[in-house]
């Protein structure tokens, strides 16, 4: 099929080209209408319990998207400042696709209207004021206000928040951004006037700044990686035409990318703009085996179409098979239940596919093009380092077998030791820089209010009208209680506040009132309540319009999922007391709930996605060498570089999260590749030397170390790059990914030859005679005269 497929290229190559131009210009029309991701992963299921009792709670009181804002004035209190801090709050009510402003400067008083029995609200800082005196006055007034106190203002009054709802269409669309900016420049500017600091944070702003991020980290890290590996390239091979032959593929790939991402309609989330500059470092190792390979042809024969033919048919082949093996380590990941990995997986392993067309077809086209490798594009296969190299490891692998199993042993033992110390966490903020203004900020409105991360309690009492109980109106200020002790939550707000407010405002803003009504005054409040209900609305109330369901909302501090299962612990006995679940159903929700289950439930489906690309590539060897023995000797040279840096994260206090568990299966799917390589000119060095083990393993390394090393650095670099990101996950994928790989080489030019050599006698007759999947014969001999490429 090769030999065929090879003079098919050749042949057609014109053919080939305006195909592949053809869809790269739909990818690229494509690829225009690739959206950026301005929603949460999407984690958990959609039938999952914990996203139902969300997404039930979304459709009763809509979605909470607020913008959190915080001021620090210590001169707020004076007329100066406060009037210009209302002409910003004013100033954002008007812009497009704010729904609501709740601002120190227009908040409202409850007053009793005696005279047509209802409540009223009136702002308590108005135009009205127009001295400090009467401003003092007025504060005076809102002091008396427990209903406020710690919500909006710090308990001295030099931190003032701003509470935006956004619209929540506006927010899932691309004007977010001139949106959350709109609002930022307002504020900003009354900052710049009277120097003072502000503080932005809130789920919507945090989600903008990520996708800006995320965008201007795209380019630039699919910058950095084609530079990268065209700068290792050309000191490999010393040959421009090696270099654009290879950044064409890989652009090419990275163009299909995203025109694919398009065509499936996802979005471009955090890990979703990993995919470009992954497939450029997965695609360069395909164009360097092959490249290697034609030089190696070449300088032997001398003849181009010959070399070029050769290049397809021994590497062809392997390559396929190397790119399944990573395509499927990325695969796994649509078996987990978790939307966002299921997308990620899918368009990874499509494209990696994508990428070893576009090389099978590229490279040998644009060399056929070319004039003729010149002898300094093939020194590099006699630079005396890199024989150095090869000959080291060959004397290692034949004289000091027993140092490479002891070192592997104590690396072994390392290993196990360091990976029992591994931790597991999940926090919202585990992407986010700690030197960053984000994570400065979110740590700001943990200490002075308590958190921004949305939580939500629910209770419902099952009866109509069953808020209006007196006994439901204590039990839920008893939960409200209970929570307001937990440090990480913020100050819980219910309907009973609210109703100990009216009760306040009937006795006249006398703040020794604020309390539970009794049962009279409770009917008195309630017809008060009724006839202002024009003012007051249910939502304003937080209750349900049955009056059946009650809310109690606040905020919890960035926890990781351990101490969240600690606090709910400790709550839900609680919950339980005091709630009778026959009679009460009570439900814990809101986005920081759904985030935090969804880091635990990402974990265990990765876990599982692990182990499944572990048993799918040994099934897929077995496949290949029809051997059992053999598959056990290939995975565990590549099982032992996971265990390593398992060992790295438990010694270096490295957490196991969603972000560094997805190392393991890339990691995996990309360094079985060398293993691969290996055995496949294994064998044919098998039938090459008449079964003599020994010479097959030795020649087999000396051929393809050089390959296996070049790829190696490549992906080792192109990986770290991920370094430079500002996201913490993606920091952590890149650096120990290229550690994994690191000394998967190692593994592979070590570990691998000297196992063959030493289990010779158990393992090689069964594996290589009667193989599922037949490798190309290298000494299969093929006329010149058939290798003339045909000039146009």
């Amino acid at each position: 099929m090769w030999i065929f497929l090879s003079r098919l290229i050749l042949k057609n190559r014109i053919i080939i080209i305006l195909l592949i131009a053809g869809i790269t210009v739909f990818m690229v029309k494509k690829g225009r209408d690739v959206r950026l991701s301005y929603s949460m992963a999407k984690l958990l299921p959609s039938d999952h319990p914990i996203s139902l009792d969300y997404q039930v709670f979304l459709e009763k009181y809509g979605a909470q998207n607020v913008l959190v804002i915080a001021i620090e004035d210590s001169l707020l209190l004076t007329l100066e400042h406060l009037i210009k801090w209302d002409k910003v709050t004013q100033d954002i009510e008007i812009i497009n696709g704010v729904e609501q402003v709740v601002s120190f400067a227009n908040l409202p008083i409850l007053l009793k209207d005696t005279i047509n029995k209802k409540f009223i609200l009136k702002r308590w800082f108005s135009q009205d004021v127009k001295t400090q005196v009467q401003l003092d006055s007025a504060f005076s007034q809102y002091s008396k206000q427990p209903f406020y106190k710690g919500l909006i203002n710090s308990n001295d009054n030099k931190v003032s928040t701003l509470l935006i709802s956004l619209d929540n269409i506006v927010m899932k669309s691309a004007s977010r951004k001139e949106l959350i900016f709109s609002i930022k420049d307002l504020v900003d500017a009354y900052s710049d006037e009277f120097q003072t600091k502000v503080h932005y944070s809130g789920l919507p702003y945090i989600r903008t700044v990520d996708s800006i991020k995320v965008k201007e980290e795209i380019s630039l890290f699919i910058i950095f990686t084609l530079l990268i590996t065209s700068l290792i390239l050309f000191l490999f091979f010393r040959s421009f035409k090696a270099v654009i032959s290879s950044m064409i593929v890989v652009i090419l790939g990275v163009v299909f990318s995203f025109g694919t991402i398009s065509l499936l309609g996802y979005e471009v989330s955090v890990l979703m703009a990993l995919i470009p500059p992954v497939l450029i470092v997965i695609g360069i190792p395909n164009c360097i085996f092959l490249i290697n390979k034609f030089h190696n042809e070449f300088k032997r024969i001398q003849n181009k179409d010959y070399a070029l033919r050769k290049m397809v048919q021994k590497i062809g082949n392997i390559t396929l098979l190397t790119n399944l093996t990573t395509a499927s380590g990325f695969a796994a990941f649509m078996l987990t239940n978790s939307e966002t990995l299921q997308e990620f997986g899918l368009i990874a392993s499509i494209n990696i596919l994508f990428i070893f067309l576009l090389s099978l077809f590229i490279i040998p086209i644009y060399f056929s093009f070319a004039s003729p490798p010149k002898h300094r594009h093939t020194k590099h296969l006699d630079k005396i380092w890199i024989n150095m190299l090869v000959e080291r490891l060959v004397f290692l692998v034949q004289y000091r077998r027993k140092n490479i199993y002891f070192i592997t042993t104590i690396l072994i033992l390392f290993g196990v030791f360091g990976i029992l110390n591994v931790k597991t966490t999940g926090n919202i903020t585990d992407e986010l820089p700690k030197e960053g203004d984000l994570y400065k900020d979110l740590k700001f409105f943990e200490s002075n209010f308590g958190g921004v991360m949305p939580l939500e309690v629910v209770v419902n009492t099952k009866k109509k009208n069953g808020l209006l109980k007196s006994y439901n109106l204590r039990k839920i200020e008893q939960l409200s209680q209970e929570l307001a002790t937990f440090k990480e939550f913020s100050k819980p707000t219910s309907y009973v506040d609210v109703v100990k407010y009216s009760k306040q405002a009937f006795y006249n803003g006398d703040s020794a009132y604020y309390s539970l009504p009794n049962s009279q005054e409770q009917r008195m409040i309630l017809s008060y309540l009724k006839n202002s209900s024009a003012s007051m609305n249910m939502g304003a109330l937080m209750m349900d319009s049955l009056k059946q369901e009650a809310r109690i909302s606040l905020r919890v501090a960035d926890i990781s999922t351990t101490k969240m299962d600690s606090v709910f612990d400790a709550l839900l006995p609680k919950v339980n007391k005091i709630f009778d679940a026959d009679k009460y159903d009570v439900t814990i929700t809101g986005s920081s709930v759904v985030f935090l289950n969804g880091t635990k439930f990402l974990l265990k489906n990765l876990m599982l996605s692990l182990l499944l690309v572990i048993i799918l590539i040994s099934v897929f060897m077995a496949w290949m060498f029809n051997s059992f023995r053999m598959v056990v000797v290939s995975i565990i040279p590549n099982l032992i570089p996971l265990l390593l840096t398992g060992a790295i994260m438990g010694y270096f206090g490295i957490a196991l999260k969603p972000s560094t568990i997805l190392v393991f299966s890339i990691a995996f799917g990309i360094s079985v590749d060398d293993t691969i390589h290996f055995l496949a000119k294994y064998r044919q060095e098998l039938l090459v030397n008449n079964w003599n083990i020994k010479k097959s393993v030795l020649s087999a390394l000396n051929e393809t170390s050089v390959s296996m090393f070049y790829t190696s650095v490549v992906l080792f670099f192109g990986f770290f790059i991920f370094v430079a990101s500002d996201f913490g996950g993606t920091i952590a994928l890149g650096l120990l990914v290229s550690i994994t790989l690191l000394f998967a080489m190692l593994s592979n030019l070590l570990l691998l030859p000297a196992l063959l050599l030493s289990l010779e006698k158990i393992i090689n007759y069964e594996a290589f005679q009667e193989p599922l999947l037949d490798i190309f014969d290298e000494e299969e001999d093929v006329e010149l005269d058939e290798l003339k490429v045909k000039r146009k």
